[in-house]
């Protein structure tokens, strides 16, 4: 187990602490579990083919390196809708070509989220699968961009923001540790 704890604590940003992998642990079950409950409950996608891959991604950034550049919420949020967009544009553009399109997309997503500093590594996938998706994603057109991708990231984050600050020693946003230094650093 101490082999293990010294390997983590190389690869990983978060502090190494039992109760960070817990916490990471309760946000991402919930996390998920919300995004889940509103497509299946909400918008009666009963097979929760809405529920897209790119969110567990973005949940491993948003719950489990929440001090990670990628993971604050101006990634989060513009990088899933960029990619969205830009995956949409790609599927109505070049759908006869599908490897052109799926390559298209993935990298002028990379390319847009460098551009606008909303650089969130899932956005990535969410601009693949807007291309590959089932027809249920091909038939939502420019409504893929707000459901699931916009509602989707939306959830993550606000569960981010209540789940990640319980704890005394976690911050999300990154920029709330600096506010709370500030203001509660005399207690």
């Amino acid at each position: 187990m101490k082999k293990f704890f010294k390997q983590f604590k190389k690869i990983n940003s978060e502090s190494l602490e039992k109760s960070n992998i817990l916490w990471s642990w309760i946000a991402s079950f919930i996390g998920i579990l919300a995004i889940s409950y509103f497509h299946r409950n909400i918008l009666n996608d009963k097979d929760l083919t809405l529920v897209i891959g790119s969110f567990g991604a973005s949940a491993v950034l948003v719950y489990g390196a929440v001090n990670s550049p990628l993971a604050q919420p101006r990634n989060l949020i513009g990088g899933h809708i960029l990619s969205a967009l830009v995956g949409v544009i790609s599927f109505k553009l070049f759908s006869g070509n599908i490897l052109l399109c799926s390559a298209f997309a993935v990298s002028t997503s990379i390319l847009i989220m460098q551009l606008t500093l909303t650089l969130h590594p899932p956005g990535g996938a969410t601009a693949l699968i807007a291309v590959i998706g089932s027809n249920q994603i091909h038939d939502l057109g420019f409504l893929y961009v707000l459901v699931p991708v916009t509602s989707g990231a939306f959830i993550l984050l606000i569960i981010a923001v209540i789940i990640n600050n319980i704890p005394k020693h976690r911050y999300y946003p990154e920029s709330l540790k600096d506010y709370n230094k500030k203001w509660f650093s005399d207690e």
